[in-house]
């Protein structure tokens, strides 16, 4: 069975605002056992990225100038993830991204559904765990996973921390380390903001002054009005 753990990053949280996708992330399973076939891209939204947003994920508009528009990538991302069960922490808001990407296109429009089933990783933890706290940092925390190197949010990193918690929340066991993902990482999508992970130095940390502090917590305190358990917070 061939399932792809999949995250997104955009410029804002609504579609209905014309915010986009700017980066994503996925980790392939192959029969519940972790691969080094993933996919990356960051991706040029041809709009600013909210302040809010930017605090969350340290992504910055100048990074992203020359990277490919999403039709650009598209097709390829498309063959990747069809016939495969995507797997997704709080999937409506990123199928809800996907899809209207998709829309955006030359074509008729066409939905994710078309080409991959969807499981909704929050959805479980809910049934699992209710009343309790399921968004990835609490997951992590509740099965033992290390995710220390997440101090901001990124696409391929929440993605392939995702399998882990997919994996052991199920029953089953991971096969590569973070360590051994970055290291298989392509050069050509290393990211090119503050968050960047240095393999051989330490964690680089943004830090923005008072005006976006106050912007930051104004970003997360609309996440909390938003949803009951924001899964990205």
């Amino acid at each position: 069975m061939r399932q792809v753990v999949l995250d997104t990053e955009t410029t804002g949280l609504e579609t209905s605002q014309g915010h986009r996708i700017i980066e994503i992330g996925c980790v392939e399973l192959i029969d519940r056992r972790i691969t080094d076939h993933y996919w990356h891209h960051y991706i040029n939204p041809d709009r600013d990225i909210d302040a809010g947003a930017f605090e969350v994920h340290g992504i910055s508009n100048e990074s992203l100038q020359d990277k490919p528009r999403f039709y650009e990538i598209a097709e390829d991302f498309i063959d990747y993830i069809s016939g495969a069960e995507l797997v997704i922490h709080n999937a409506p808001f990123d199928v809800g991204f996907l899809d209207y990407e998709l829309s955006k296109l030359d074509k008729e429009s066409d939905a994710i559904s078309k080409y991959c089933r969807v499981l909704d990783t929050l959805v479980m933890a809910r049934e699992k765990h209710p009343g309790q706290k399921n968004n990835l940092d609490a997951l992590c925390r509740r099965y033992d996973i290390d995710n220390s190197q997440r101090s901001l949010h990124g696409a391929l990193l929440d993605a392939r921390i995702l399998a882990d918690v997919y994996l052991i929340m199920t029953g089953g066991q991971t096969a590569l380390s973070l360590d051994e993902l970055d290291n298989n990482a392509d050069p050509a999508h290393a990211i090119t903001s503050r968050r960047a992970i240095e393999r051989n130095g330490p964690l680089l940390i943004w830090n923005g002054g008072d005006e976006s502090e106050q912007a930051h917590r104004d970003y997360l305190k609309f996440l909390q009005e938003q949803c009951e358990d924001p899964a990205w917070k």
